[in-house]
């Protein structure tokens, strides 16, 4: 195939210029695009009896009567005849251009057929996707196979509508709903409905039971001009440009409602016989009524005899003037921009020459008008023109607000709403209709479809082609982008300026340098644009773009992003049509992947799981990149809390030819073990065995088989070997550059010193110092440490200083998507309201951590968490519940978690003892001191001691108490514990002063 830009030869199946990049289109095929189109299908019912009943000549004029009805019937009402097929018709709305009421018309001609021809037939009517442009076939898609269908199920006389097309017509027909159809090669039911009658001329009814918003400065213009019109006697001419469904009508719909005048009406059609003086026609005969003529051109607009476009203006411009001398005269005009030049011609003849007289034409149009008339109201006096911009954001709510009408809308819901809308309130009542329907916006409303595809279809093909180029790059878009997937239009910026002044795209702030951007008006604007491009095509653009801002912004900060995400549609698509994708997949992957590692390093959660769970299903299950990609994809699917994926992401891993690869996936996987009920001491044996066994690691393998072994080792209590195994993963991180595992690392270290040895002061300075480190290239973030200072202060004594610094903690995990992190954390945040003495918030705080981690699948936190509750509870009294809980937390831990177990037994130890148990309550707590003291975690020993005096001293051991008070002492002085130190002295001088 030869290019029409360069002359260079071309593949045969090629669609763009591989030597230049232009559009290839094979000489007389037409550009194939997709689109939403309505079909009808009619056929003759008992065609063979009645071939049989009459002579071939009697029947071949039957059926050409019949043939050249249906043809008037659709082509009456815009159709196009596809083809005849027997004694079958097939017409399609919506080709060559799509017009928003496409189903309406196609309706409308159906019940025409049905009524105007003298034999049986039988129709059915679909609307759907199809394709089209294709030299042999006008459409294909499986919209024409459920048409067809409809019709084979229609009896004689019938006429069967399919679901979407009654969605674009209900409110102008009349229907029964019929069963579901079972059709032929369809997997499931059709919906149909049965068409009884066409009952109006309008598809979809509009809300016109609200108040109008906005609009106050549009309306005081119109009474402006039509008092000075009236105080005058003179005319005007008054138009209100807007895009459909911007509340044109809605607007003047107010204004006339109080209006001391004669009101008459007419509306453009945009098809039709005789269509130029159909308005015109319109208010004519609403002024004549039961009156004659009153001349010979007027007769002759109405359809007797004939005369010239001057005189019938000269006659309608005094019939104006008549009327108005007996009362002000408003004359309203609709869909103008749809009007013959001759209309128009004698619209503006009324507003240059008429003479004292109020004649007040109002006129509605779409900014296409200014197209058609640029000069449209030019240098008159008397005319005024006003676009209707969208509703502002705080208009849209308070139209949602009036149309639920008290009922309730969810936030995110309202959001997705309003952006969506941008303003248009048609869009907005639509969106909510459907909520009504279904209880969720799922997608966008056929009638908006429809109305956004008429519109671009009409489009000049160079401007349509720029609208759908920058549809490719997103909702902003920029010339230079449009120009380098159009090489071939040499008058890009002429026609993105056309695009402005249609109020399709308006001027935005540029991200490339040197550059115009453009933002469209409506997001689903650009979603109509874009779907209108084959997907082919689509496929091509995408790869085309990625290599355009590869070349033209090599230093933009999301490059990886943005080049990746068109390389990865371009795959998609690719694979979606069965054509070969691998390469474009492998370069999709890498970017997407590199982006993916960057959000995990910067702790934006949500994106990297996006990133790397899209960069692995661009490859094979087996490929080497895929199996790599696994490892901080499992990562990033445990910091948001989804273990299952984890694992069976680790797992997957294991796989890998690289060594390092699957070393670094067991080590973690180990370690998330710990987290789902896996043997601690197991697992900690079988992480020493392998990290022993490795020959020559990389660094980062080594950093994260000591990550593993220091988190195995400080869950098995051994917290001063957990420190130095933290060291260890320390140094390789820095060794090979991870911030990751640095962060980890230095985050265990934290660990270490709040349960091991470390004073409270020690604690404090270490998390200062990291503190005052963070900055560009740190590893750590605020989250990562000022929870440290939280339970300082708290075991300090300063309880409320501790929990805001905790809540400010947990705002900053959720900011970043680490849900999990954020859940395992309300442990402490609860133990703190319980040294507070306040058991009920504790309890509160308890349950949404044991809630979350039962949610994500987590059973070694979940298991402390529930015992932790469990004491919460008994405190609370509400020991039957505290029970229920430590039975569930028996049956999902494991022998080896001592921290579990312990705390389980301190909840029972309470349980019993505040129900009188007090020989149960003793043994059950000092076997719980017991474990937890041949542990290296001092603060839960101080914690433990001073529980097991408590418990003692309401048994009336009051001999033995003071052995663990001081105990508690001991370890709170070693600690720097203040809260425990004021509390078990206190305790102690309590029983001394007693015994």
């Amino acid at each position: 195939m030869t290019c029409p830009s360069c002359g260079a030869e071309n593949r045969a199946e090629a669609r763009f210029c591989d030597s230049c990049g232009a559009t290839l289109v094979a000489a007389g095929r037409p550009r194939e695009q997709r689109k939403t189109v309505t079909v009808l299908f009619c056929d003759v019912t008992g065609s063979t009896a009645l071939g049989e009943r009459l002579d071939p000549e009697a029947l071949r004029t039957v059926m050409s009567r019949y043939f050249d009805a249906a043809r008037a019937a659709i082509e009456r009402h815009g159709g196009t005849v596809e083809k005849f097929i027997g004694d079958a018709v097939m017409a399609v709305f919506g080709v060559p251009t799509i017009r928003e009421d496409d189903a309406l018309r196609a309706v409308r001609a159906a019940q025409q057929l049905r009524e105007t021809v003298d034999i049986d037939v039988r129709i059915g009517v679909n609307t759907g996707e199809v394709v089209t442009g294709d030299a042999d076939k006008l459409v294909t898609g499986d919209a024409v196979n459920v048409a067809a269908r409809l019709e084979q199920a229609a009896a004689p006389g019938e006429v069967l509508v399919g679901a979407t097309t009654y969605e674009l017509v209900r409110d102008a027909v009349a229907v029964d709903l019929l069963p579901p159809l079972e059709a032929k090669g369809k997997s499931e039911p059709v919906t149909a409905y049965r068409l009884v009658r066409v009952t109006g001329d309008v598809a979809v009814a509009r809300r016109l039971d609200v108040p109008l918003v906005g609009r106050e400065r549009e309306r005081r213009l119109l009474v402006d001009a039509w008092e000075r019109a009236v105080s005058e006697c003179a005319p005007a001419l008054f138009t209100i440009l807007g895009a459909a469904g911007v509340g044109k009508s809605r607007l003047a719909g107010e204004f006339l409602a109080g209006l001391e005048a004669r009101i008459v009406r007419g509306r453009c059609l945009s098809y039709g016989d005789g269509i130029t003086y159909w308005p015109v026609v319109e208010v004519v005969m609403q002024l004549l009524g039961e009156a004659p003529p009153p001349d010979a051109a007027v007769a002759a607009l109405l359809g007797d005899g004939t005369a010239s476009a001057d005189d019938i203006a000269f006659s309608v411009r005094k019939l104006l003037e008549r009327a108005a001398a007996e009362r002000p005269l408003v004359v309203v005009l609709d869909d103008i921009q749809w009007g013959e030049p001759t209309f128009l011609d004698l619209v503006e003849h009324v507003a240059d020459w008429s003479r004292d007289a109020a004649i007040f034409l109002l006129c509605l149009a779409r900014p296409d008008l200014l197209d058609r008339r640029p000069g449209w109201g030019g240098g008159k006096l008397n005319a005024t023109a006003v676009l209707l911009e969208p509703l502002t954001a705080s208009e849209t709510d308070e139209l949602i607000d009036a149309l639920l009408d008290g009922r309730d809308l969810d936030d995110a819901l309202r959001a997705r709403i309003r952006t969506a809308a941008d303003g248009n309130p048609l869009f907005v009542e639509q969106m909510l209709a459907m909520l009504d329907e279904s209880s969720e916006v799922l997608s966008v409303p056929p009638t908006i479809q429809a109305l956004l595809a008429a519109r671009l279809d009409q489009l000049p093909d160079a401007e349509r082609a720029a609208l759908e180029r920058g549809a490719v790059e997103g909702q902003v878009f920029h010339r230079s982008a449009v120009a380098a997937l159009a090489p071939t239009d040499a008058d890009v910026s002429t026609h993105l300026g056309g695009l402005v002044r249609k109020e399709l795209v308006r001027p935005s702030a540029a991200t490339l340098p040197d550059d115009d951007a453009f933002r469209f008006r409506h997001l689903l604007i650009r979603d109509a644009a874009y779907d209108a491009l084959p997907k082919a095509e689509r496929a091509e653009l995408h790869e085309r773009f990625g290599a355009f801002v590869e070349e033209r912004a090599p230093d933009l900060v999301e490059l990886d992003e943005i080049v990746g995400y068109h390389l990865e549609q371009a795959a998609l698509y690719r694979r979606e049509l069965g054509l070969a994708a691998d390469d474009v997949s492998a370069r999709a992957a890498e970017r997407l992947g590199a982006a993916g590692r960057r959000a995990e390093s910067r702790d934006d959660v949500d994106a990297a799981v996006s990133l790397l769970a899209r960069a692995t299903a661009l490859l094979p299950d087996d490929a080497p990149e895929r199996l790599a990609l696994l490892v901080p994809l499992a990562r990033v699917l445990y910091d948001a809390g989804r273990l299952d994926e984890t694992v069976a992401a680790f797992e997957q891993a294991l796989g890998s030819s690289d060594e390092d690869v699957a070393a670094t996936a067991f080590f973690l996987l180990k370690y998330v073990e710990g987290h789902t009920g896996g043997d601690l001491a197991k697992l900690q044996r079988e992480v020493e065995s392998k990290l022993a066994a490795l020959e020559t690691p990389a660094d980062e393998t080594l950093a994260f088989a000591c990550f593993a072994s220091a988190w195995l080792l400080f869950w098995n209590g051994r917290v001063s070997e957990m420190r130095e195994m933290a060291q260890r993963a320390l140094d390789h991180g820095r060794a090979c550059g991870s911030l990751k595992v640095q962060r980890a690392a230095l985050k265990l270290m934290g660990t270490g010193h709040f349960h091991g040895p470390s004073t409270w002061g020690e604690v404090v300075a270490f998390a200062d110092e990291q503190l005052a480190g963070m900055g560009p290239g740190s590893p750590l973030a605020e989250h990562d440490v000022i929870w440290l200072l939280a339970l300082a202060a708290a075991w300090r004594g300063s309880f409320d200083e501790g929990l805001e610094l905790y809540e400010r903690q947990r705002t900053l995990l959720l900011e970043r998507g680490l849900t999990f992190t954020a859940a395992a954390t309300d442990m402490n945040r609860g133990v703190i309201q319980m040294m507070a003495g306040r058991p009920e918030r504790a309890e509160e705080v308890f349950r949404r951590g044991w809630d979350e981690l039962t949610r994500v699948g987590e059973q070694g936190f979940r298991g402390t968490m529930g015992a932790v509750l469990a004491w919460s509870l008994a405190v609370l009294g509400r020991y039957d519940e505290a029970r229920a809980i430590l039975d569930e937390v028996a049956s999902i831990t494991s022998a080896d978690d001592w921290v579990t177990v312990g705390a389980a037994g301190w909840a029972r130890a309470e349980i019993a003892s505040r129900e009188g148990r007090h020989d149960d309550a003793v043994a059950a707590m000092r076997d719980a001191v017991e474990l937890v003291a041949a542990h290296e975690y001092l603060d839960m020993q101080t914690e433990f001691w001073f529980a097991y005096g408590e418990i003692l001293v309401r048994a009336g051991r009051t001999e033995d108490a003071p052995g663990a008070f001081r105990e508690c002492l001991r370890l709170a002085d070693l600690k720097e514990s203040v809260h425990y130190q004021r509390t078990a002295r206190a305790r102690l001088d309590e029983l001394t002063g007693r015994t």
